[in-house]
């Protein structure tokens, strides 16, 4: 599933025509970057390659003051199949990625239960900073939220809370631990 071709073809649809710069600009708007793997430099070479598949279409160029042309695009009715079908897969998929964290606590052996405890508290610390900044960001934003876009921002919340309770975890078995893990 690429996240990039669902955000393209669902601005598409729901806004309507626009060019790269202008689903960029939606992309930032609503900070598509804290809620999902997109990196909105990816999405001017996703619609070149969109566009040849027949899922979207150039329906117009336009030029403004100084700027460069702009490529108008459109999603097609192909496309609006895609993005059925994209969105339909999404929501029946589940997806937690392993963390590459617990391999390194799998083999944490000879790193020594103090160092470990002292990573381990710093990690806690930064997702504790992250979900700080993340309620903040709630608080700023609620009045802006539209439809079901708080759901996104409370299943970032959720699964920010979730690591603190983890890292919580490995914190009191790594100090209750009476061998040295050296």
């Amino acid at each position: 599933m690429s996240s990039v071709r669902l955000y393209i073809l669902g601005a598409l649809d729901r806004i309507g025509p626009m060019h790269g710069h202008q689903i960029r600009r939606e992309a930032q708007t609503n900070r598509a970057e804290l809620w999902t793997d997109i990196k909105v430099g990816s999405l001017y070479s996703a619609l070149g390659r969109m566009a040849s598949e027949g899922i979207i279409e150039a329906v117009r160029t336009e030029k403004a003051g100084n700027l460069p042309d702009r490529t108008i695009y459109a999603i097609t009715d192909s496309g609006r199949q895609e993005l059925d079908a994209l969105r339909w897969a999404t929501l029946r998929e589940v997806r937690l990625k392993p963390d590459p964290v617990d391999l390194a606590v799998q083999y944490s052996d000879g790193l020594g239960r103090d160092k470990l405890i002292a990573t381990f508290t710093q990690r806690r610390a930064a997702i504790s900073a992250e979900l700080d900044g993340w309620l903040l960001l709630q608080e700023q934003a609620a009045k802006y939220l539209q439809g079901t876009e708080w759901l996104c921002t409370e299943h970032t919340r959720i699964r920010l809370e979730a690591e603190l309770t983890w890292h919580d975890q490995v914190l009191a078995e790594l100090s209750k631990s009476t061998e040295d893990m050296t």
